[in-house]
């Protein structure tokens, strides 16, 4: 059997999975990664074509009952996170009435946009989902949200060419106004799949928790080829790669469920989601 493993297709992951490129870590059984964004990701592991994968955290809590997260891993920030970005002609708060233009490539992000112009700006506005292309986004809105890899070139591509834009972190603002950390993405495993094979889901869940180790080990090889990969400064990608969490202790876990509070109070989920199943058989919260 060869597990499928979903990769988000992202500078945010490489830390995590740089080891198993390297062969550094070993899965304990064979293993095949499936790249992709968070939106297509998601996607394929609800329709059964991966057994594990990092999931938007929001579809955790739409699809809590069909998958269990992994211990100590995720895709998190402190604050400002550099890569989930809006950008705008105007400042935030006189965007109400405005068009704002959603990357077709985000869940997670895109509802924590819907909570915080609710909740902390208190400014409504028309959303519409489109591919991730700043300039496109641009003309027909008043600001567009994009994250990963494309937010990171378009924010350099601001500042480096002075562009008229204005560019708020989302991380950041989250923070501000919950004092809180934010939970961008968690690994999880169907439920189906641990319960039929615990033994590959415990290798594996030990391996994403070594890689984690390995790859921060490895921090400056991870640097030159994000480098290669994106032609950013390395200035701008070690700034990144410090702003990056991929931790899962209980702080972040109580800012999850926070997040949730606030998706469950703007309508994004239907259920009120008090508790997270972490794998193996471990409850927190309620």
């Amino acid at each position: 059997m060869k597990l499928r493993l979903g990769r988000v297709d992202y500078l945010n992951c490489l830390p995590v999975y740089y080891a198993f490129a390297k062969k550094l870590v070993s899965a304990g059984c064979p293993l095949r990664i499936i790249k992709g964004v968070p939106t297509a990701l998601n996607q394929m592991f609800f329709e059964g074509k991966l057994d594990v994968t990092p999931l938007s955290s929001i579809e955790y809590a739409r699809h809590s009952r069909e998958c269990l997260i992994l211990p100590n891993i995720s895709i998190s920030a402190d604050g400002r996170v550099g890569s989930i970005l809006l950008f705008s002609r105007i400042p935030v708060t006189e965007l109400e009435g405005c068009r704002i233009a959603l990357t077709s490539s985000s869940s997670t992000s895109a509802d924590l946009l819907h909570i915080l112009f609710e909740h902390y700006y208190h400014v409504n506005a028309a959303f519409s989902v489109q591919q991730p292309d700043l300039d496109t986004m641009l003309r027909g809105a008043e600001a567009a949200l994009l994250i990963g890899d494309d937010a990171l070139i378009a924010h350099h591509r601001v500042l480096d060419e002075g562009l008229p834009i204005r560019v708020t972190d989302l991380g950041e603002v989250w923070k501000d106004f919950t004092g809180e950390k934010m939970v961008y993405a968690l690994w999880v495993v169907r439920k189906e799949f641990a319960d039929r094979f615990p033994g590959e889901t415990n290798a594996l869940s030990e391996a994403i928790t070594a890689a984690k180790v390995e790859g921060m080990d490895h921090l400056s090889e991870i640097i030159r080829s994000a480098r290669r990969r994106t032609r950013l400064p390395g200035s701008v990608l070690e700034e990144y790669f410090d702003l990056i969490r991929h931790d899962f202790d209980t702080g972040y876990q109580r800012a999850l469920l926070l997040y949730y509070d606030y998706a469950y109070k703007s309508g994004l989920i239907e259920d009120r989601v008090q508790s997270l199943s972490i794998y193996p058989e471990k409850l927190y919260g309620d």
